[in-house]
């Protein structure tokens, strides 16, 4: 039978003879129930029943595959997809890429060949109405909504816009767009009229929302833990930089990597949108919990 001290018997008591003392110096010393009972907020007079019987006793350790299941209990998938209350900007986003998606699947080929010329971000259209076609190529997904890039869009875009929140998820997205775009295309139109590249490099069909997600990919690192968020903009990048090296697409491929470049950037910036969130949704909590 297990021995603890209890309240009648000090510490310091000599064991029973013909029991080993070697043992029962070697167990250690474990609290009574009434002790426990006291520090758990419950007081009473101590009534009949075993006091011998300790809280480590009466407590099973958890094991580690429990922990396990009972975090991934806490993870809530559907919060990894955009909702109308959680994240409206991706997902009214998400609704626009679906339509033209569809559009660009069962719509007549020559119109979809016309919208897309019409949308898109090539030095000609950037000259003649840069505002209109920065916002109009955005509308487009290169290879519709089973594009690699559309599921990033969904995760990574939901991802971010639930810690800094839709205005700053939109202008980071946004940012990388305009600015990605900007750089390569300003590059062709220099090739051009450095002889470099003919004139029809001026008419490159450009469109999509890959150059966004690149750089919304690289900002969402910043606000991981690092375990997820380094490995996430190695891989990343390590892919971008494959791309690169093959030369399929070098324009397009360079880029990428300015708009993971920006992304990077605005690490700063969207860590103080971080906190400022934070910050804002606890003040509402106290002001809720006092009404």
């Amino acid at each position: 039978m297990e021995r603890t001290v209890t309240a009648d018997t000090p510490a310091s008591a000599t064991p029973l003879a013909g029991e080993d003392s070697s043992l029962l110096d070697a167990m250690p010393r474990q609290r009574e129930v009434s002790s426990a009972g006291e520090e758990l907020g419950f007081s009473g007079p101590p009534g009949p029943g075993p006091a011998a019987v300790s809280v480590s006793a009466s407590t099973p350790a958890v094991p580690a595959e429990s922990r396990i299941v009972t975090a991934l209990r806490r993870v809530h998938l559907w919060r990894l997809l955009p909702t109308p209350t959680g994240t409206p900007f991706t997902f009214a986003y998400a609704l626009l890429l679906l339509i033209t998606s569809l559009v660009a699947q069962y719509a007549d080929p020559t119109l979809v060949s016309e919208l897309h010329q019409a949308s898109s971000t090539d030095v000609t259209h950037l000259v003649r109405d840069p505002f209109l076609v920065l916002i109009a190529s955005a509308w487009w997904i290169v290879g519709g909504m089973v594009s690699p890039y559309a599921l990033l869009f969904l995760l990574v875009l939901t991802a971010l816009e639930r810690r800094i929140g839709g205005v700053r998820a939109a202008a980071v997205f946004l940012s990388g767009h305009i600015l990605a775009t900007l750089a390569t295309e300003g590059t062709v139109g220099i090739a051009v009229l450095a002889g470099h590249l003919p004139d029809t490099s001026l008419h490159r069909l450009d469109y999509g929302i890959s150059f966004g997600v690149a750089t919304s990919t690289g900002a969402l690192a910043g606000l991981l833990r690092p375990w997820l968020g380094l490995p996430l903009i190695a891989l990343f990048g390590w892919s971008l930089v494959s791309d690169l090296i093959a030369f399929t697409d070098p324009m397009t491929n360079w880029g990428h990597l300015i708009s993971l470049t920006i992304g990077v950037a605005t690490w700063p910036l969207i860590r103080r949108w971080q906190r400022v969130r934070v910050a804002g949704v606890e003040a509402a909590r106290v002001e809720v919990g006092r009404v």
